[in-house]
């Protein structure tokens, strides 16, 4: 999933290449970088309407973000046809659930849920992300789009595998003939979960066991003396707890292949909030004071 951008902006995009060869498909991933919000750092591409930043900056954020991304590869036009910029953003209240729109036009009032799907031409459908995963859908035979956020709870939910049932349901799509872009989120090597979420998706999927890892937690000091920390319990007893960490990746391209997708037609963006907060907002690097960033998807008019 390379980064393109615009270079008199800086504003970077983030694109699935596999996507990016379909001629009629409009998407992209919003990073951190070239926008003009200041609470997040200098120059952040805030594109949520967050407690700490003020709507002008969002909007302005916004009318760049998909400036950029109107165009074919990230930049700027030189000559030919101006792109269209009149489409409208189509973003929900995101509520962690398994809720799903299906969009012939641009709705009248609020939507709660967590994904959107359409085969309308013109609208662009929105997520908004600052750890859990952003995940575009497109059927390239039907003309048809899904966006969809997952974080855990939407992930046990199945809210993927739901979104290929909605658009088989919808529009005819074969889950074989679908193309699937993962966005850049929090990846296994970061998301440490408790027992209670390992207990729900233990109680969902059979191959639950292999989405989790195990690591026991190191203390310098016991480590180079342990007789200070021998206890009359049973072995294991005093023993320091383990961290449990969810790979939220592997779990949710699990559902697109039970689902009937092809492991080949799934891509995922290799970039972990949690690891690289210089380029991405995370909600839990940066301990709850973020921004947001855009999934967005669309069909070209």
């Amino acid at each position: 999933m390379p980064t393109k951008g615009s270079r008199k902006s800086k504003l970077n995009l983030l694109r699935a290449s596999h996507l990016s060869r379909i001629p009629w498909l409009v998407h992209g991933f919003s990073t951190r970088v070239g926008g003009v919000s200041r609470p997040y750092g200098r120059r952040a591409l805030n594109l949520g309407f967050t407690k700490d930043d003020s709507k002008a900056a969002v909007e302005r954020n916004r009318q760049a973000f998909l400036h950029v991304l109107a165009t074919d590869d990230g930049e700027p036009k030189k000559s030919g046809r101006k792109t269209r910029q009149s489409s409208p953003l189509i973003t929900l209240r995101q509520i962690h659930s398994d809720i799903i729109h299906s969009l012939d036009s641009a709705p009248q009032e609020k939507l709660f849920g967590d994904g959107l799907i359409t085969n309308a031409p013109g609208l662009l459908l929105a997520i908004q992300t600052a750890d859990c995963l952003p995940i575009i859908l497109v059927d390239p035979k039907s003309r048809a789009v899904g966006a969809f956020h997952a974080g855990w709870r939407g992930t046990v939910k199945r809210i993927t595998e739901k979104g290929v049932g909605e658009m088989q349901r919808w529009f005819g799509s074969r889950p074989r003939d679908l193309k699937v872009a993962i966005g850049p989120g929090i990846h296994g090597c970061c998301y440490e979960v408790g027992e209670d979420v390992r207990d729900k998706f233990e109680s969902q999927f059979a191959y639950a066991a292999k989405l989790f890892r195990e690591v026991k937690e190191s203390d310098p000091v016991r480590e180079k003396y342990p007789l200070l920390f021998l206890t009359a319990r049973a072995p294991g007893h005093g023993e320091l707890p383990k961290k449990i960490f969810l790979d939220l990746v592997e779990a949710n391209r699990q559902q697109l292949i039970a689902a009937g997708v092809a492991a080949r037609n799934i891509e995922a963006s290799p970039l972990c909030t949690n690891c690289r907060s210089d380029l991405l907002f995370s909600y839990r690097a940066e301990k709850g004071k973020t921004g947001r960033m855009m999934a967005v998807v669309g069909i070209r008019d």
